[in-house]
């Protein structure tokens, strides 16, 4: 991939929008995404590695300080994209079992549709 031309965002669960997202965390959002389209490689405290997942998934970690929020984003760091698996409000320490899980599912299914195709 060119080192100019950035990674179109796919979007297969969740968005990210005003309300229920703080303008403050949309903009820190909107700009993390953004590092990643130019193929910047986040780490902490912006984003943290998710192996439980998949190869190559990560979430970002959005502190919405205006709505008292922790906000998530997975996501996988494609050759030519970035895909979004799910956008959630953290409300505990851990990961819940059923978001890992629907992600793999949508990663899975990605991935089928991409072969295909």
């Amino acid at each position: 991939m060119d080192k100019h031309q950035n990674k179109v965002i796919i979007w297969l669960s969740g968005q990210v929008k005003t309300p229920p997202f703080s303008v403050s965390a949309r903009i820190e959002a909107g700009f993390l995404l953004r590092q990643l389209q130019q193929g910047e490689m986040l780490s902490m405290p912006d984003s943290r590695p998710m192996p439980s997942i998949g190869s190559h998934c990560h979430e970002l970690r959005i502190n919405d300080s205006d709505a008292d929020k922790q906000w998530r984003i997975i996501y996988r760091i494609d050759l030519d994209a970035i895909v979004i698996l799910e956008v959630f409000n953290k409300t505990t320490n851990k990961t819940p079992k059923r978001v890992i899980q629907n992600c793999q599912k949508r990663l899975s299914l990605y991935d089928k549709i991409s072969e295909e195709s």
